[in-house]
């Protein structure tokens, strides 16, 4: 455990912070766990810690035990009385939470819980569908008019398209409405890992950006641009591993979830109200 610590911070005082113990304390395991081992596991420098080739091979084997020893002790904190501890959610748009091109492990406990816009493929998951999504053209109210608002596709040659890179994991969701999109002339293209950066692109006036329909609820600067032109219907997905069915912070996470859909539902049909 403190050897993966020191590998992770790349620090003997950092790892200490992190694990409450002295500078000393861990600089003498991490030297123990060298002698036995016969081998030197950092190489030692200005900047900080870097792992020799036989200390990536013990950072690969304590990565696995570290995840399979933070399962399980999630599955011991878990009551079926409260709901208490952190609690890692991956999604695709929220800042404070996990962004990442890569699709985490549920089941490794990578990440606790996840919204996806599809449904997970990977075994032994608990699935609820929450609610469908439709990705759409945005542009900001300054971008627009600065530069026009397009009439028809044909007009995208004179903006930039800002969407997630068709390569990425987790782009699924507007592959298709992008690749229609590209089969017209576009002189400018911006792509992006995740949605969020996506957004931040077209809230910065960068350009025309393909976003999830319901944004234009959060976002009053965010115009829709050619409303003709929209993805079919996307499936939102909440999924968690099996072994956390009864955890009492994904039973508090998920009404939160499902209350919050409730309220935008209910805001999205006042707003359609004459």
């Amino acid at each position: 455990r403190i050897f993966h610590a020191v590998a992770d911070a790349g620090s003997l005082t950092h790892a200490g912070d992190r694990l409450n113990l002295s500078q000393s304390a861990v600089s003498r395991q991490i030297r123990g766990l060298e002698e036995s081992l016969a081998a030197t596991l950092f190489h030692r420098h200005a900047r900080g810690l870097i792992l020799t080739e036989q200390g990536e091979l013990l950072f690969d084997a304590t990565s696995a035990m570290t995840k399979r020893l933070d399962a399980a002790a999630a599955r011991i904190r878990d009551s079926e009385e409260e709901g208490f501890g952190d609690l890692r959610v991956t999604t695709s748009l929220k800042i404070d939470l996990m962004l990442e091109e890569r699709v985490l492990d549920l089941p490794m406990r990578e990440a606790d819980v996840a919204i996806r816009m599809k449904e997970p493929s990977q075994a032994d998951l608990i699935r609820k569908k929450l609610m469908t999504v439709k990705m759409c053209l945005f542009a900001s109210s300054q971008y627009l008019k600065e530069n026009g608002t397009p009439i028809s596709l044909d007009d995208l040659k004179d903006h930039r398209l800002i969407c997630q890179n068709t390569d990425s994991a987790q782009v699924g969701a507007s592959v298709s409405l992008v690749q229609e999109l590209l089969t017209h002339e576009v002189s400018s293209m911006l792509t992006v890992n995740n949605y969020f950066g996506v957004l931040q692109g077209v809230l910065h006036n960068l350009g025309i950006g393909v976003l999830p329909d319901y944004l234009a609820n959060d976002f009053p600067d965010l115009m829709r641009v050619l409303p003709e032109i929209e993805s079919t219907d996307i499936p939102v997905f909440l999924a968690y591993p099996e072994e956390l069915r009864h955890s009492q912070r994904i039973s508090a996470f998920r009404d939160f979830v499902q209350e919050e859909i409730l309220l935008y539902r209910k805001q999205l049909k006042n707003n359609q109200k004459p």
